[in-house]
């Protein structure tokens, strides 16, 4: 199978995890397709000024990879700047945030998977 570019669908989290702004969500694949070990496969794009607000993992990790610009990282409460070819990983229990505060794109390849 082959998903082209134009057939993802794409929405419009606003206040994501109440952050600010709106996060452009490119679902890349659907959540059965991973046969119930994950359920995000997605590209995030935050515009300048836009975040994820700080959120906490339970019985699952999330990893992002930066593939465009950068940005401030709260990694559990430790702050890290991203720039692109970067990889984050949050652990069940952890929790983490993101916020644009560049003046150009952030995009993040975000990926959630199940623990158990």
């Amino acid at each position: 199978m082959v998903r082209k570019s134009g057939d993802m669908p794409v929405k419009y989290n606003e206040n994501m995890r109440g952050g600010k702004g709106v996060v452009e969500v490119t679902a890349m694949l659907k959540a059965e397709e991973m046969y119930d070990k994950g359920r995000l496969y997605s590209i995030l794009r935050l515009k300048p000024g836009s975040s994820i607000g700080y959120h906490v993992h339970e019985n699952e990790m999330e990893s992002f990879f930066v593939t465009e610009g950068g940005g401030e990282y709260n990694d559990d409460g430790a702050f890290i700047r991203l720039s692109a070819g970067d990889v984050t990983l949050t652990a069940s229990g952890q929790g983490h945030s993101v916020i644009n505060d560049t003046d150009a794109d952030l995009a993040l390849l975000a990926l959630i998977l199940h623990k158990n």
